[in-house]
Order: C-alpha cells, then sequence, then structure tokens
C-alpha cells in the first residue's frame, strides 16, 4: 500500500504550509500529493505551485469537480501540468451534486449522472490520446457542438499539444454502487470519500469487474495524539459538513453513503440538525466509532494496529490528510 498526502482545498486562504508538507512527503517517499476544490480554490493551481517545488512526487486532483469546466478544458490542463511536472499527473475527477452544481456552477445537474460521467471520461480520453479529432455525440457532451443554438461552424478538433502520456491515470470520486461499478470499468482508479477497512463488504459487489492495477486510493483523516477523542474532533467536524450540510435533505450522496454504512438514523439525525442550524449539536451527533473506522487517530501503538486493516483490503494508496510533518513521518515509517 503506497501513502499519498491529501490536502484539500483551501479555507480563508492558502495555507503556507502545503508546500512544506509535499516536499517533506517527498522526501519521506510518499508516492503523490492530491489538491481538490469545492466552491472556492481551485484544484489545479495550487497542484501546479506544488510541482514547482518538487521533483518525484505524483501530482493528483482529489477531486476536480466536472462541472466547473468542459471536459477538454480540463483535457487541457491535465497534459499541460503532465508536461510542466515531467510526468508525474494524475487526474482524479468526481461530479459533485445538484447543491453545488446549479447553486455554484450555475448548470443544471444531470439527469442521469453515469451517462454525463461516461461521457465526459471519454471527451477527456480522447483529448490524451490525439489519435483523431475529438468527436462525441454525447447526450450531455456533444462535440462538436450540435444544439438548437449552434452556428453550424463547429469543426471536430484534435489537440495542438501533443500529450506526454496518452495513459494519463485517470481517478474518478463516486460514492452510489452505480458508480462506483461504473468506474470499474471506465476509469483507472476510484477515490473513495469514506473508507471503512471493517465494512469491506460495502464496496465489493461494485468492485467485481475491476481490472488488474486498478487503483483504490481513500482519503483518511490522520493525527498521531494521546487522546483519541479528541483526535477526533476535526473527523466529526468534517463528517458534519459534509454529512449535514454538503447536499441537500432530499438528495445529499454523502449522507446516503453512511447509511449505506450502517449508520442511516444517525446520518437523519445530523441531517436535521445541521439543518436547522445547530451545527455544533450535528458534529457532537456524528458517531465516534463512524469517525474512528474511517480515520487514523491516536498513539502510535493504535495507529500501527489499525493501519494493518487498511493494509489486508484492496487499498493500494491510502490519501492521508495529515496537520503536521510528525504524523506524515509516523506513518511512513510504520508502512515500511
Amino acid at each position: 500500500m503506497r501513502l499519498g498526502l491529501a490536502l484539500g482545498y483551501w479555507g480563508r486562504g492558502p495555507s503556507p504550509d502545503h508546500v512544506a508538507l509535499a516536499r517533506e512527503a517527498e522526501r519521506l517517499g510518499y508516492d503523490s500529493v492530491w489538491t481538490a476544490e469545492s466552491w472556492g480554490s481551485d484544484a489545479f493551481t495550487p497542484l501546479t505551485w506544488i510541482a514547482a517545488h518538487t521533483s518525484t512526487i505524483k501530482l493528483g486532483t482529489a477531486v476536480a469537480q466536472m462541472a466547473a469546466r468542459s471536459p477538454t478544458t480540463t483535457a487541457m490542463h491535465a497534459l499541460t501540468l503532465d508536461h510542466l511536472s515531467g510526468g508525474r499527473m494524475m487526474l482524479g475527477l468526481g461530479l459533485s451534486g445538484p447543491q453545488v452544481v446549479e447553486g455554484w456552477y450555475g448548470r443544471p445537474f444531470p439527469s442521469s449522472p453515469l451517462t454525463a460521467t461516461r461521457e465526459y471520461v471519454d471527451v477527456v480520453r480522447q483529448v490524451l490520446k490525439r489519435q483523431a479529432p475529438v468527436e462525441v455525440d454525447g447526450r450531455f457532451h456533444a462535440h462538436p457542438y450540435r444544439g438548437p443554438d449552434a452556428t453550424g461552424l463547429g469543426k471536430a478538433l484534435k489537440p495542438i499539444t501533443h500529450p506526454l502520456r496518452p495513459g494519463l491515470p485517470i481517478l474518478l470520486g463516486a460514492e452510489g454502487p452505480k458508480n462506483i461499478a461504473q468506474t470499474a470499468r471506465i476509469a483507472d482508479g476510484w477515490l473513495p470519500l469514506y473508507w471503512s477497512p471493517l465494512r469491506t463488504d460495502v464496496y465489493e459487489p461494485s468492485l467485481g469487474g475491476a481490472p488488474e492495477g486498478f487503483l483504490v486510493a481513500p482519503m483518511a483523516q490522520a493525527r498521531v495524539c494521546r487522546d483519541v477523542a479528541e483526535g477526533l474532533l476535526p473527523v466529526k467536524a468534517m463528517l458534519g459538513f459534509y454529512i449535514g450540510g454538503m447536499g441537500h435533505a432530499r438528495r445529499n450522496f454523502h449522507a446516503e453513503l453512511m447509511a449505506r454504512m450502517g449508520y442511516e438514523e444517525e446520518a437523519r439525525r445530523i441531517q436535521e440538525l445541521f439543518l436547522a442550524g445547530r451545527r455544533e449539536e450535528a458534529v457532537r451527533a456524528v458517531p465516534d466509532a463512524f469517525a474512528d473506522e474511517i480515520s487514523l487517530v491516536g498513539p502510535r501503538e493504535r495507529i500501527a494496529q489499525r493501519l494493518e486493516l487498511w493494509r489486508k483490503g484492496p487499498v493500494t494508496d491510502l490519501l492521508v490528510l495529515a496537520p503536521d510533518p510528525h504524523t506524515l513521518r509516523v506513518l511512513a515509517e510504520l508502512n515500511c
């Protein structure tokens, strides 16, 4: 199992520690570093900045949101950064949900998310392979565009720039069973948001068709500390926000996933409290057991024991959300 460093996205502004953490992760032998985006900082710009300050560590987006860019634009970002970094780019994509797609990006959430994702990946792959002009007669992504308001002058184009790696890895963030199953068919890897090494049966049916070499790269918050309860507080805060507020009461993919993992009543209660404006109560309502099984928190000895559970399953890459270099070093030592 390889280790990756997940940096997420910014809050008030850029963290001065991100480049230092990425360089320390590279020195410790971490395989990759990942940035993200929601509705603030984008994923590609900080990754480019990190690329300029590192030399060997792989660079991934976990995730770049599909609604933010046309698929050809995303492919341009990926092939450009792949060239600039000497072939280190890994493209992680995610569809997000209706609240973000329609509320932030001002676009309709696709009526068939699976079809929209499949078409998007098809376009990106065509650009990266550069075998012919990009042509997709898709329901959501058409190249050239031939809609009712088209001029009729659109022409199928092949990228001017020759991609460095036609097989640049594409990973997808997916939560629903059908979405995960499709990911195993059309992508090079999967980026689970919540992964529990105690509940791999939740994912196994969807991963049955995954080819050899398929990447399973979940994110997990990690912190070496004496007090487990205290160390879990940031995990619970994240879960309270995602399950309570990152989606609509009628359609929240994160809450649905928590329910499938055996915490249906708890997920419903978190949503109710968060949407009622009782955010601190929503965080406290997150079960310690759930926060604990999807993270690596506590003294070194405890993390060592729990890390073995992650290594026994199908996880190929553990993307660590760690707040300090000490935690990064301990995980690197334990994973040798």
